[in-house]
């Protein structure tokens, strides 16, 4: 959007410029500014140094290293293109290299930066512990994390969307666009954070946090699922039936062949009940109906055989076919306690459907 100054009689646009048409410089200009008015960037921050590169085998340096209130470190780089360059991919190396910092090594630097810029480099630690509001030192909660921040002129889609792919990972990245504009001499800049949109931030933050949980109980039930299946497949064991060596899984389902290709003996286990089934899908849904349909001629005796009803699901708008039997005894969310009765009754059932369904099987000549 263009800049205008508004006048009592209109709004009188200011010419938009370029980083590189005012000759400004990254370093001596930008950073130089940067380093003591951080706030300009908008976030609380406190500078612990520039230029900062003190690792083995490498000569690149971090713009500016900072810290958040929450003792976070922040990387910030800077740059005065048009489109940020490959700024994001910097900034990731200069993250991962500074992530193992203690604080007595942040006050060290932060000492030496006083010191270049003219300053006591002995309130290194009382100027750092301030920013923080702690009485003391504390290394345990000292870099928790660390965020990255880039500034540029403006950001090209290439970088923004891996900032954006690098976000929805919870990576803290931020995109700050510093806009020149020009004016009779006057040099005006233009700050806005692009990513995220700070009226967004809050959302983003919360959709974040839901995401979080959400994938900590998938972690809880894949693991509870597993746990559940090895107690089944032990009962299996013990009893020599068909799924006695598959390995226990995480997913919600356990199968093993019917001997017949396609035809797969599955166990399924949700949270209130456990199911035993016959699966059909051969790949190509007419023979699979066909076959369903040959096993469904003969329900009479397959249920007869089996003692008691079965749920017969052609699944005409889906490839597969499915004939099953539900165990309401209990799912994966009863108490353990309860697991053992629960895993044998459903071995028991696999066992009748085998059986019943076996003659019927051998009938298809497949």
């Amino acid at each position: 959007m263009p800049l205008y100054e508004m006048t009592p009689d209109a709004f009188r646009p200011i010419g938009q410029a370029s980083f590189a048409e005012l000759k400004v410089r990254e370093r001596d200009d930008l950073q130089r500014l940067l380093r003591t008015q951080i706030d300009v960037l908008g976030d609380n921050l406190y500078v612990l140094t520039e230029e900062f590169g003190d690792w083995d085998d490498s000569r690149r340096r971090i713009d500016l290293l900072a810290i958040d209130p929450q003792a976070n470190l922040v990387v910030i780089e800077l740059k005065r293109t048009n489109d940020g360059g490959h700024m994001e991919l910097q900034a990731i190396r200069y993250a991962s290299m500074v992530s193992a910092m203690t604080f007595e090594r942040a006050e060290h630097i932060h000492g030496e930066f006083l010191a270049r810029l003219g300053e006591q480099a002995e309130e290194a630690r009382s100027r750092m512990l301030t920013f923080l509001g702690w009485e003391e030192p504390d290394e345990d909660a000292f870099a928790p994390d660390v965020r990255i921040v880039l500034v540029s002129e403006d950001f090209g889609k290439e970088l923004t969307t891996a900032v954006l792919w690098l976000r929805e990972r919870d990576i803290d990245v931020r995109c700050i666009r510093l806009r020149p504009y020009e004016d009779g001499g006057k040099r005006l800049i233009d700050v806005q954070q692009i990513i995220p949109l700070p009226e967004a931030n809050e959302y983003q933050v919360q959709l974040r946090e839901k995401e979080q949980v959400g994938r900590k109980k998938r972690a809880e039930r894949y693991d509870v699922r597993l746990k559940f299946w090895e107690g089944l497949v032990a009962i299996a064991r013990s009893r020599k039936t068909r799924h006695a060596n598959i390995k226990p899984g995480a997913y919600h389902w356990l199968g093993a062949s019917s001997g017949i290709r396609g035809l797969g003996l599955n166990y399924v286990i949700v949270q209130e009940y456990g199911i035993a089934e016959l699966y059909i899908d051969r790949g190509e849904a007419t023979e699979n109906k066909r076959i369903f349909d040959q096993l469904h001629a003969r329900k009479d005796d397959i249920e007869k055989a089996f003692g008691g009803t079965l749920s017969w699901e052609r699944l005409d708008t889906k490839r597969a076919c499915r004939i099953k039997h539900v165990i309401e005894l209990g799912g994966y969310r009863n108490p353990e306690s309860q697991w053992p009765e629960i895993q044998a009754e459903m071995v028991d059932t696999m066992t009748k459907l085998e059986t019943a369904l076996k003659p019927a099987l051998e009938s298809l000549g497949l």
